[in-house]
């Protein structure tokens, strides 16, 4: 396998990445998503080369040019790979993703939130009318139109590690902004249907994304999402998947909530409520019914905006039995995307790597990007939580287990009065006296903590 070999931590590198793949069963799962070999060359060995690839310090180009380049592979052969349309790298990222997860759930408690989180990121390219489906597309962060695709993605997150489940890069659903050519195929083939998914509205791509990850088996308690999704035909489309959402909601005068028996915007609702004051969480709480022809019930929680102090953002929750507090904390976790897109396009060569014009040879180079983001957040798990030591951890645990916090609390209490015996040289009366002074000025818990440890010996 080519991993760097100019690094001094080479092999823990190697290893890693061994481990990953064995673990992961990369190839099984390569197969099953057609990637099958159909002669020569077997496909999870140039899998792992352009998976390992990020690690070296030149590129394809640059190796074959130098001389450093040592595969057993032709570059033809590598590039007939990429861009194979019969591979379902939708199902690989999905089933990849699922591994990952079913890994890192017995890791934290049953009662643990868990999400999917939705958002897109800007791909960019430059040759985009040369470029397949490439289009004119808008930038949320920069408000202006930019060249390339939406890179819409879903992940799944426990509130510490965050894991891509999928990804489609979204051309654009108006013919006139489509810039680049586009490969015509039947619709009922996996690269027809991949072409058609690249066209859809975002919102309607969001849920076909959702819909996979609950195809392979990843479920979650809710949807987190941004302003640009949260409309009430969204809420209510994903609670048709049996899923809530918390958003941060659109103030917009078009978009209107049944409150109090009327149609209000959110502008409205805010003015005509009394707001809490001081140093609360939140300003204002009110329970609505969203959405048009199906109406659910929702709960808009308004909080202070730090950047403008006179300002105000909202979230809604289409689950209206939690705490402001916690609608409030569980959409915080929503930021782990947007790490995870800086860290692929920074770290991971997620835009300058492939310069391929073809869609499914993009669609292959993020799938694979989006694995090696998995590594490095499993690998960050491992080092970082110590129940993934397994059996070890839980011997551990079982013999620390045996000192009660009553037996441990009588420990320290009893070497700490045999130091002031020994030291300042008390008598027995003073010590006493000493003892039940001391005792009488903890905490009632820890009184009946000693007083537990004492009646046991």
């Amino acid at each position: 396998m080519s991993i760097v070999s100019y690094s001094g931590e080479s092999e823990e590198l190697k290893n890693s990445i061994l481990n990953f793949f064995s673990k992961f069963q990369i190839s099984g799962v390569l197969k099953t998503c057609n990637g099958y070999k159909q002669k020569g060359i077997q496909p999870i060995q140039i899998f792992r080369y352009k998976f390992s690839n990020i690690f070296q310090p030149m590129s394809m180009y640059m190796q074959q040019r130098t001389g450093a380049y040592k595969e057993d592979f032709a570059k033809n052969t590598f590039y007939r790979f990429i861009n194979d349309a019969r591979i379902n790298w939708t199902r690989f990222s999905n089933t990849i993703a699922k591994k990952a997860i079913d890994l890192i759930k017995p890791l934290t408690d049953d009662t643990r939130i868990n999400a999917f989180i939705i958002d897109d990121s800007i791909f960019e390219r430059t040759s985009v009318r040369h470029t397949e489906l490439g289009a004119k597309v808008f930038d949320h962060c920069d408000m202006r139109y930019k060249k390339g695709y939406r890179m819409m993605t879903c992940g799944w997150t426990d509130g510490s590690t965050f894991i891509p489940t999928g990804h489609t890069l979204l051309s654009s659903h108006q013919e006139k902004n489509v810039l680049g050519f586009e490969r015509k195929f039947d619709s009922r083939t996996l690269a027809g249907k991949r072409r058609v998914r690249a066209k859809l509205k975002g919102t309607d791509a969001m849920l076909g994304l959702i819909k996979d990850a609950q195809h392979a088996g990843i479920s979650a308690n809710y949807v987190l999402f941004d302003t640009w999704f949260s409309s009430p035909a969204q809420l209510t489309a994903i609670k048709e998947l049996g899923l809530d959402s918390i958003a941060m909601v659109k103030n917009s005068s078009r978009i209107y909530y049944l409150y109090n028996g009327q149609k209000l915007s959110l502008k409205k609702i805010y003015g005509m409520n009394k707001k809490r004051r001081g140093r609360s969480k939140y300003l204002l709480s009110v329970d609505v019914l969203a959405g048009r022809e199906k109406q659910i019930p929702a709960k808009i929680v308004f909080v202070r905006n730090k950047r403008k102090k006179k300002d105000w953002i909202a979230f809604i929750s289409t689950n209206t039995e939690i705490s402001e507090e916690e609608i409030i904390r569980i959409y915080g976790k929503r930021w782990q995307i947007e790490v995870f897109f800086k860290t692929c396009k920074c770290h991971l060569n997620l835009i300058g790597e492939c310069h391929s014009l073809s869609y499914d040879a993009l669609t292959a180079h993020v799938s694979i990007v989006f694995a090696r983001y998995i590594l490095l957040a499993f690998e960050q798990r491992k080092s970082q939580d110590s129940r993934t030591l397994g059996e070890i951890f839980f011997f551990m645990y079982a013999e620390l287990a045996d000192i009660t916090f009553a037996e441990a609390m009588s420990v320290m209490v009893k070497a700490m009065f045999e130091t002031i015996s020994t030291v300042l040289n008390v008598t027995n009366e003073q010590m006493d006296l000493f003892v039940d002074v001391f005792i009488s000025k903890l905490p009632e818990y820890l009184q009946r903590a000693l007083a537990l440890s004492a009646s046991a010996a």
